[in-house]
């Protein structure tokens, strides 16, 4: 009896071994962060796998994240609306994929001194192959960038002499054609020049829709308002502002079709009376270089009350 106890236990432990998976057990994963686990890191760039910063539109990868393995299923990461270390779930997906603070990542490399994720979007089980997918993230750790590099990490964080050359390339293309823009990190600025008009930039984060800050700058919204203006009105359109600061209306909201062309000249023409009139329009910049960018105008006029 004891004889076939024995045997029922040996052949349970080796049904329990043959059943661990990538999921249940980290040693069989291509990455384990036990030998890593406390090490403080600091995000010190982040890249497209072309090794920029920006892509063709605008956007610019921005480092900005704090880590700390706290276990292995266990992420800290600094909160800078808390002002703490916040603990997220570290869950393993597939391949050398896992999920903290609602983000995928792949893990590439470990070590105490850095670690390489690639930021990446996930459907289901697929990692998109697509912009979203494409994004490298390179952490140093914080005693390594003190003691080793003899740097701040602000330091490391800058944009490179590539990323200039890249955007003083585009800004050259997109200058030379009055439709075309990308997006400005340093967006267009409206500076009244009378009290009779205002100026709002209007903020389109919604952390609920994952719009981030880089909506903001992505695709600028204003509220202008017009007092003493010919008659009430209210118009909203999207315009390319140029290096000039010339606004030039592309396209009307609202409005049918056929009533598109006449509205247009209509908006135009209040962008080249008031706007340039009564505003210093300051043109966006990335980088420091002015170039064309769009933004979406929502124009209030305010006729003088009899």
């Amino acid at each position: 009896m004891i004889r076939n106890l024995c045997l029922c236990l040996a052949l349970f432990s080796l049904l329990a071994c043959n059943n661990k998976t990538k999921s249940t057990d980290a040693t069989l994963r291509d990455f384990t962060f036990a030998p890593v686990k406390g090490i403080r890191y600091e995000e010190v760039k982040r890249r497209f796998s072309d090794g920029l910063s920006f892509n063709k539109d605008g956007f610019m990868q921005k480092p900005s994240w704090i880590i700390e393995v706290a276990a292995e299923d266990t992420m800290m990461a600094w909160s800078p609306q808390k002002q703490i270390m916040q603990k997220f779930y570290l869950q393993y997906d597939h391949g050398n994929v896992y999920n903290f603070a609602e983000e995928f990542f792949k893990v590439k490399h470990i070590s105490k001194d850095s670690l390489v994720f690639q930021r990446v979007q996930v459907d289901g089980k697929v990692i998109a192959a697509d912009i979203r997918s494409d994004v490298n993230m390179t952490f140093y750790a914080q005693r390594y960038i003190k003691d080793k590099l003899k740097v701040l990490a602000e330091k490391l964080q800058q944009t490179t002499k590539a990323d200039t050359l890249f955007i003083q390339k585009r800004a050259a293309e997109v200058n030379l054609n009055s439709d075309s823009a990308f997006a400005a990190t340093s967006p267009v600025q409206f500076i009244p020049n009378s009290k009779i008009v205002t100026a709002e930039k209007l903020s389109t984060v919604d952390k609920l829709l994952k719009r981030t800050e880089a909506y903001d700058y992505m695709y600028p919204q204003y509220k202008i308002v017009i007092n003493r203006a010919y008659k009430d009105f209210a118009y909203q359109c999207s315009a390319v502002v140029d290096a000039k600061g010339t606004i030039r209306v592309q396209n009307v909201y609202g409005v049918l079709p056929e009533d598109m062309a006449p509205r247009k000249k209509i908006i135009q023409g209040v962008a080249d009376i008031y706007l340039r009139n009564l505003f210093t329009v300051i043109p966006g910049t990335t980088l420091g270089i002015a170039h064309n960018s769009e933004i979406t105008l929502n124009i209030v006029g305010k006729a003088i009350k009899k």
